[in-house]
């Protein structure tokens, strides 16, 4: 997930739905070139995407050009690479740009206006009432994918089944488990399920409680790797308009220390993994000694260690059950 800055807020992400944000005024028009989008005849491309960022910039929106350009892209149905060799924009679909542009200015997330979310070497298919996966997360795909020596995986949390097909793709081997609660989320879950098993990998998807002793009890001590990234921020923290308005708030927070869904996890992934088996947790930046802490208090798990990202922060934790049972502290 993405980290976020600032200090806690407790209204910062209420439960009830959340207060419109102010957005800037923006229209392309403008901008004092000869020909507006609206205008019956083509458009530059280059020229609409400058438009673009402009209107992108002046809302705030974190990544403009790219952002912009992906639009762009999806709008004219090439790959972004290609935009250099665009053709001109045909009035129709430099309304749709516009329309795309205007949307996302108000922090509509890029992922819900293109429909998907590119996700290690897989897309998946997201919108309204699931969490959009994070390139972070990637990070913790290939630590798992590093140490599977098996062939049974269980991907907790998993939402739109980003982690879960990203390893079933890699590993089409492996017997992959998708667990979820949501019924949101299980909608796109399942979605996303379908088209992997069309292509050709496998994934099987549980509805239930990650946290039920009883989910999955057929498993227990033969799994190899489990996977989770849970809802994992403090309640209060304040969390950027894509997050506040459109994540769903279950798949978010957890709790005054964000960590109630990951104390509540440990013992269950316990009992689900072989001896031998791995488990790769993603938590939040200010918890990278509160996870292996957490993971060493169980007292079944060695070879704890904790994983910074790519920006240096604290960002997944991992450990290995004990081949020979340890004492329960």
């Amino acid at each position: 997930m993405l980290q976020f800055g600032g200090a806690p807020d407790a209204n910062a992400h209420p439960r009830t739905p959340h207060r419109v944000h102010a957005t800037v005024p923006h229209d392309y028009e403008v901008s004092p070139a000869p020909d507006d989008m609206a205008a019956e005849q083509s458009i530059n491309s280059s020229w609409a995407i400058r438009e673009a960022v402009a209107v992108l910039s002046a809302a705030g929106v974190a990544s403009p050009r790219v952002d912009a350009e992906i639009l762009a892209a999806h709008v004219l149905g090439l790959p972004r690479s290609k935009l250099p060799l665009a053709p001109a924009l045909d009035p129709g679909r430099a309304g749709r740009l516009r329309e795309l542009v205007a949307a996302r200015a108000q922090r509509v997330p890029l992922q819900h206006l293109t429909g998907v979310a590119p996700f290690h070497h897989v897309e998946v298919s997201v919108g309204p009432g699931v969490f959009v996966p994070r390139p972070e997360t990637e990070l913790l795909v290939e630590w798992g994918l590093s140490v599977l020596d098996g062939a049974t995986v269980v991907d907790l949390c998993s939402g739109s089944g980003a982690i879960a097909l990203a390893v079933a793709a890699a590993r089409p081997d492996a017997r992959v488990y998708a667990v979820e609660r949501d019924p949101a989320a299980l909608e796109w879950l399942r979605r996303n399920a379908a088209s992997s098993s069309a292509a050709g990998s496998a994934v099987r998807v549980v509805e239930g409680d990650v946290t039920d002793p009883r989910l999955l009890a057929d498993l227990d001590g033969a799994v190899d790797l489990v996977l989770c990234n849970p809802p994992y921020v403090p309640a209060g923290t304040l969390v950027p308009p894509e997050v506040a308005r459109f994540d769903p708030y279950p798949a978010v927070f957890s709790g005054a220390d964000g960590l109630d869904l990951i104390r509540d996890l440990v013992p269950r992934v316990a009992r689900l993994l072989r001896p031998g088996g791995w488990f790769g947790v993603e938590h939040d930046d200010s918890q990278g000694e509160a996870v292996p802490a957490l993971l060493r208090a169980d007292g079944r798990f060695g070879e704890i260690g904790d994983h910074r990202d790519l920006t240096g922060r604290p960002r997944f934790a991992t450990a290995r059950l004990a081949t020979v049972p340890a004492r329960r502290v």
